[in-house]
């Protein structure tokens, strides 16, 4: 299957025009988006803008009913209100209102969760460990990658707010032996790479993040995989 991935969006409600043009050329028969709607840097009083990004993905999927939302940290601080860096105390009852609003149009309420899998394609925010796995998914079978990512896709907070979860694991930065590394490839965001890369069975995608001055720190690509051949390009 041909999936257009949708990265770290960080108020930028432009990027789902975007891929809304890309579906409709028909260029992907579905969408991933790896979240992180919320928060940038210096917006945390642009409370229209918060509005403006949240209905553009709720656009979206109106328009693509059967795309898939991976939860990003920065999302799930308004759920479970943790405070990090862009975090913005006044747009909580925003974001909230809006995630709702956004989990209302989906079809199945599976579609929004931590991690999702196209053939043997797996897709998080940040990225699955062979240690996280064996650790909160101990009483499945490891080589059941369904299983494991059903048991996973139930832990709560006290699971996922750790820099080892599949919310916060950096796998472009630690050499951590990730989920079956042989089998299955991996497409994350939340670390900003210059341009798509791929690690190993890691493939990273965040490529529309910005430099504390408002730069560009990738190509502003978005990814598109087959996850039958593994076969990827970016399109600007």
């Amino acid at each position: 299957m041909k999936v257009l991935v949708i990265p770290d969006v960080h108020l930028k409600p432009w990027m789902f025009d975007r891929a809304a043009e890309i579906m409709k050329d028909d260029a992907a028969e579905k969408a991933v988006c790896l979240m992180d709607i919320p928060d940038d840097w210096g917006r945390e009083y642009d409370l229209g803008l918060y509005e403006d990004t949240f209905d553009a993905a709720i656009q979206f999927q109106k328009e693509f009913p059967d795309t898939l939302w991976c939860y990003g940290n920065h999302d799930l601080s308004y759920e479970w209100i943790q405070y990090e860096s862009g975090f913005s105390s006044l747009a909580i009852p925003v974001v909230q209102e809006k995630l709702s609003a956004l989990r209302r149009e989906l079809p199945d309420r599976y579609q929004m969760a931590y991690i999702h899998r196209i053939d043997n394609v797996l897709f998080c925010h940040g990225g699955l460990t062979h240690a996280f796995v064996k650790y909160y998914a101990l009483d499945v079978n490891y080589d059941d990658t369904d299983a494991v990512i059903d048991k996973i896709n139930t832990l709560g907070m006290r699971e996922m707010w750790d820099d080892a979860s599949p919310l916060w694991f950096r796998p472009q930065y630690y050499n951590e032996k990730m989920y079956k590394e042989s089998d299955i490839l991996q497409v994350v965001g939340h670390t900003p790479v210059m341009q798509i890369d791929r690690l190993g069975n890691v493939l990273s995608c965040d490529l529309f993040s910005t430099y504390r001055n408002g730069d560009p720190i990738g190509t502003e690509d978005l990814l598109l995989i087959d996850t039958e051949t593994w076969e990827y390009k970016g399109i600007k």
